[in-house]
């Protein structure tokens, strides 16, 4: 058995279906973001940056291509002989059958023995599906400091958003007092980014038991984090200041792509000190026309610009035709603007196909369309 001081496991088995026809076949931590990364880059970065070696990533909805993603290793510099991503769908057991993951607290309880294997002094759990840097290292201190059972991350939101999120509430010296799930008439404003760390010992300890009871949900905001709050378990709150982002809608997913934008974007992807890492595609390189205008935009490998793009996002392989126009838009992998179509405050998903001289989207609309079929050339039916 080897120890490791803590591992991390990243649960990404969500079905994100607020993201429509994005998420119809594809887990939504495979879902593309940035032009070239994928949303599960994000924490597996942070993880590989941070320091923490061993990763098991939890699937379960649509999970073919994630698994397939996620199993190469090397893509974050994770596979070196003490060092891997290890996927972990649900499995099944011999006194057991298969059963899916019930909710997050099972899903780390049906994969008790392979965190064992590692004998962690602490396990990070994190979720797949947002946006942001952190250095992990840094919280796994302020736990230590803190003696604490369990660590959340959490950040400060708009009181009139604090509903949406499960919000902590703390003493004057950062302690957890309560844990309150989208509450209608919030006490703070500190949200749960989803992020924990415990150790190891006490939260198997709440696991076990949270498998033997039939009433519960098996989440650790509803069931978890509650009953070892009314045991008197040290509960703190770290404060993360960064950029973060929960991607859960077309709108979110667009406006996250729209940030990378900003000159002095906090996220900045290009910060050499904090790499994301993603999958090496081997593409052509980006073909800029001469007839071509780009206004502040974000152009991958592999695209082909012959029109107008003013403040939009263009991933691998997409294409802007001649005499075309593209506004404050996302073009997902190989989607296309044809000649003369003018596209506005719109997410174009993989491999659509815009007509020529078509007109999609609107500049006053108040959310962003999602355009995931291909639309036909102007004047066809």
């Amino acid at each position: 058995m080897k120890h490791n001081e803590m591992l991390a496991m990243i649960l990404a088995g969500g079905r994100g279906s607020r993201l429509k026809d994005l998420t119809s076949k594809v887990a939504k931590p495979a879902v593309s973001f940035g032009g070239k990364y994928r949303i599960v880059d994000f924490p597996l970065s942070n993880c590989a940056n941070s320091g923490i070696g061993i990763v098991g990533v939890l699937t379960q909805y649509e999970s073919v291509l994630l698994n397939r993603y996620v199993s190469d290793s090397g893509n974050w510099g994770l596979d070196s002989r003490d060092s891997g991503v290890f996927v972990l769908s649900p499995r099944e057991k011999a006194e057991e059958g298969l059963d899916v993951y019930r909710g997050t607290a099972d899903a780390i309880s049906q994969n008790i023995d392979f965190i064992d294997s590692y004998d962690p002094d602490y396990v990070l759990v994190l979720s797949g599906d947002h946006i942001y840097k952190m250095n992990y290292d840094k919280m796994l201190d302020f736990h230590k400091e803190h003696n604490a059972d369990a660590t959340i991350a959490v950040i400060g939101v708009p009181m009139k958003e604090a509903s949406r999120f499960g919000i902590m509430n703390t003493d004057g010296n950062g302690n957890i007092v309560e844990f309150e799930e989208k509450p209608e008439h919030p006490k703070s404003n500190l949200a749960s980014m989803g992020i924990y760390i415990f150790s190891w010992k006490t939260m198997r300890k709440y696991l076990v038991a949270d498998m033997k009871n039939d009433q519960s949900s098996h989440d650790f905001g509803k069931d978890i984090i509650p009953a070892m709050l009314g045991d008197g378990k040290t509960l703190v709150a770290y404060q993360f200041k960064g950029y973060w982002k929960d991607v859960g809608t077309i709108d979110s997913l667009w406006e996250a792509n729209m940030d990378l934008l900003d000159s002095k974007n906090a996220l900045n992807l290009s910060d050499p000190s904090w790499i994301i890492y993603s999958e090496d595609a081997v593409e052509l390189p980006q073909y800029i026309g001469k007839d071509a205008k780009i206004h502040t935009a974000y152009i991958t490998q592999g695209c082909r610009v012959f029109g107008d793009v003013n403040r939009s996002v263009l991933f691998t392989n997409s294409m802007v035709m001649e005499k075309a126009c593209v506004t404050s838009t996302v073009l997902m992998d190989g989607a296309v603007v044809g000649e003369g179509a003018k596209v506005t405050r719109a997410l174009l998903a993989p491999g659509v196909h815009i007509g020529k001289g078509a007109v999609v989207g609107d500049a006053d609309s108040e959310h962003i369309l999602l355009v995931s079929k291909d639309v036909p050339a102007k004047g066809d039916k």
